[in-house]
């Protein structure tokens, strides 16, 4: 990482630990940002979304977002990366939470969280639902730095990769169902 983002990043998150955390909000966003673990906040919410006509596709897209996602974040850039978690390079800093991958960029619960988002803007069909999933996902970005897992660069790029995975599951998801829609029938 360039030396003048670590510097931004390191400062940044000390700042939000210092003056940010608090009582009230320390087991909300512990809790919160553990439900993303593995996206499975996202993944639950996807699956629900297939069981109703209505939001089927919104689902799908959500669903093949995330696995775009993943493909792209945890399994190429993260390991070719390798950036250090913060408590390792800030030195007395204090993480909130476990979490067990060394790596740090770009944050895999921000790219989860930003590409199911997206995806259900593209595809949702009530308004409230796309507002719901964008707060949601910011939230999700939000909580990693609060809890001292991400630095804010890694969560930037976490969102700005899952909003563009987030616009490549809709597409695709939207190709194949008007493929699918437009095949005759069996009994026709």
């Amino acid at each position: 990482m360039p030396e003048v983002i670590q510097q931004f990043d390191e400062r940044a998150l000390v700042w939000i630990a210092q003056n940010i955390r608090c009582a009230l909000l320390d087991p909300f966003m512990k809790l919160y940002t553990q439900l993303g673990n593995t996206g499975m906040l996202f993944i639950v919410l996807g699956v629900l979304m297939l069981f109703f006509k209505k939001t089927r596709r919104a689902g799908f897209s959500a669903l093949c977002a995330m696995l775009i996602g993943l493909v792209v974040v945890n399994f190429t850039i993260k390991p070719l990366v390798a950036r250090d978690r913060p408590w390792l390079v800030i030195e007395n800093f204090v993480n909130l939470v476990p979490e067990h991958d060394p790596n740090s960029f770009p944050s895999g619960h921000t790219n989860a969280a930003f590409a199911f988002a997206i995806a259900v803007c593209m595809s949702a069909p009530k308004k409230w639902m796309k507002i719901a999933a964008v707060c949601a996902a910011v939230v999700m970005g939000l909580s990693r730095l609060y809890v001292g897992v991400h630095f804010p660069s890694d969560v930037l790029v976490g969102a700005v990769i899952g909003s563009l995975c987030g616009l490549a599951g809709a597409w695709v998801v939207r190709i194949v169902w008007e493929r699918v829609q437009s095949r005759p029938r069996a009994s026709e």
